[in-house]
Order: C-alpha cells, then sequence, then structure tokens
C-alpha cells in the first residue's frame, strides 16, 4: 500500500509539541506515513519556543492525505489572515483526515471548516477558539474528538494521543500501540480522559490561570 502523505502547517511562533509530538508518532513508521512541513512558503519559520525548522514545500504546491494544523501563539494572527483561510479550505476539501492540535483547531474554525461540527481546543484558549468559530459546538472536556474527517486536539501534549488514534485507525491497534511503546509514550486511549479540565477549573476557581498558546 502507498504511504500516507502527512502534510503539518507550520508558521511564525508555532508550538515545537504540537507538531513534533504527530511528526514522531507517524515519522515512526516510514513505510506507512510520509511527513512534510508545509508553509505559506519554503524557507525558515521560528517556533514558539525559538528553534527554526524548515518548510519543505509551499501549501500551493501540497495535496497531504492527512492536514495537521498545529497551534501557537502565531495563531492568532494567522486567524484573520484571507489567504491562509482560503489555502486551508482548499487542502482540507482534498485531504482524507484533517486534524489539529491545540489552538490550531482555531485557524480550521477560522476558515469556516469546523461550523456545526464538533471540536475541542487547549482549555485555556477557549475563549478565543470561541471568538473565531462562534459557529463550532466546542467541547470543553476532551482529550480529542472526531467528527467525520475531522479530528481536534486538547493542549499540545494531546496531540500525540490524536495523532496515536488515528494511526490505529489507518493501520491497526497493534501497530500504534507498538508505536506509543516504541518511543517511551504512555498512550491515553480514552477520548473523553481529559483530567486538564477539572484542573483548569481549579486553577480558574484560585486566580492562578496563566496565558495560553
Amino acid at each position: 500500500m502507498a504511504k500516507r502523505s502527512v502534510g503539518i502547517l507550520l508558521f511564525e511562533r508555532f508550538e515545537l509539541l504540537d507538531v513534533f509530538g504527530p511528526a514522531e508518532m507517524f515519522g515512526v513508521l516510514e513505510n506507512d506515513f510520509a511527513v512534510e512541513m508545509l508553509g505559506a512558503s519554503t524557507g525558515w519559520v521560528a517556533s514558539n519556543q525559538g528553534p527554526r525548522v524548515a518548510i519543505d514545500r509551499a501549501l500551493a504546491d501540497a495535496a497531504p492525505e492527512i492536514l495537521l494544523v498545529p497551534g501557537g501563539q502565531g495563531t492568532r494572527e494567522l486567524a484573520h489572515d484571507p489567504a491562509m483561510q482560503e489555502e486551508l479550505r482548499r487542502l482540507a476539501d482534498s485531504a482524507e483526515w484533517v486534524v489539529s492540535v491545540c489552538t490550531g483547531a482555531g485557524l480550521l474554525a477560522a476558515a469556516g471548516l469546523l461550523d456545526g461540527r464538533r471540536a475541542t481546543s487547549n482549555k485555556r484558549a477557549f475563549e478565543w477558539v470561541r471568538s473565531v468559530g462562534p459557529k463550532v459546538d466546542w467541547v470543553p472536556t476532551a482529550r480529542w474528538v472526531e467528527d467525520g474527517k475531522f479530528i481536534t486536539s486538547g493542549g499540545v501534549a494531546a496531540g500525540i494521543d490524536m495523532s496515536l488514534a488515528l494511526i490505529a485507525r489507518l493501520t491497526s491497534h497493534e501497530i500504534a500501540e507498538q508505536v506509543a511503546f516504541g518511543t517511551e509514550y504512555d498512550w491515553h486511549q480514552n477520548a473523553d480522559w481529559d483530567p486538564f479540565g477539572e484542573a483548569l477549573e481549579r486553577r480558574e476557581a484560585s486566580g492562578r490561570l496563566s496565558n495560553s498558546s
């Protein structure tokens, strides 16, 4: 069977683990998936944490079967970029799966791709994602949410759990477990497992909530 292409969107101030957690999971299975970094143009972009990453292919030349949109502080500005919204709609139309991590769901929502769908995001960013996606049925308590070919996951590390779940669907559960074991990752397989929802409520109550990516 031919490899499925996995295109990961990069932009200035993306979140490192949003990208490289899933990239590691898919990349382990080099016979099943081909991972490449996408961006508005080729070149280098800086992550929210500082390290810069090279873009393999410009969005205009891309048509991945799996489109992955990460979060990061850069989503706030990019959500209001008409050119990016148009590219996301085009890529999503042809993709087999469209997945997001953290506030990447905000970019999909701003493009209208999640209208009428259930979705989730970083629990500390719900006020923002709701503002750019008022027609989305946001699910505040979930590790990840599936609705058709769209899968949205919560904050940062949740993208790894979501990626393994998609790998299990596209290959087998046993293979996904092997990937998790090989990377020494404790895979949380329940999409409704969300201890951070309760933790968020406690933090909000104590007034110690910090800004999210």
